[in-house]
């Protein structure tokens, strides 16, 4: 198998693919208040999976976005990580303009739609956000922004056509 990275270099040894499948299925979101996260979510159209109690008042709810293969979880004794402490969690969409649009519609307040002005990716928090879709609207270039009630955030990034090997 060949290819190249982002950098355009060749794989090391070590950067081979993996014998076996590593797939990406759940990530545990920190929360302060699991049925305000539980609502918010659900509101955005979001399925629930599973909503469990048990002992000491340890409470997990999954949540999958509609169309991700990965969900996220949260809840009470889940994670020692500071509610809303998490960043740039990625929905990859295909039309940006329209899932903007829906999530407003669903009650969330989302940034406008931005393009980092140096043309790759984005940078931390606001800084380098220019206005608009990417002017030559190229997949992985626009991105719109949300939060849920913690202060998790979230970003939209418009993929239309994927990189070789994805």
């Amino acid at each position: 198998m060949s290819g190249t990275d982002a950098a355009g270099e060749a794989p090391s040894d070590a950067q081979a693919a993996p014998a076996i499948e590593l797939r990406l299925e759940v990530v545990v979101l920190p929360v302060g208040d699991v049925d305000r996260a539980k609502q918010f979510y659900l509101r955005l159209g979001w399925r629930l999976d599973a909503d469990v109690s048990g002992e000491n008042g340890f409470r997990v709810v999954q949540v999958t976005p509609p169309g991700s293969p990965c969900s996220i979880i949260f809840g009470s004794h889940v994670t020692a990580a500071v509610a809303g402490s998490s960043e740039s969690l990625m929905l990859v969409v295909t039309d940006i303009e329209s899932a903007r649009a829906d999530l407003l519609a669903r009650g969330a307040e989302v940034s406008e739609i931005f393009h980092d002005a140096g043309g790759v990716f984005h940078h931390a928090g606001t800084e380098a956000r220019v206005p608009g879709l990417d002017p030559e609207r190229r997949s992985y270039s626009s991105f719109a922004s949300f939060s849920d009630p913690d202060g998790n955030g979230w970003l939209l990034q418009e993929i239309v056509t994927r990189l070789p090997g994805r």
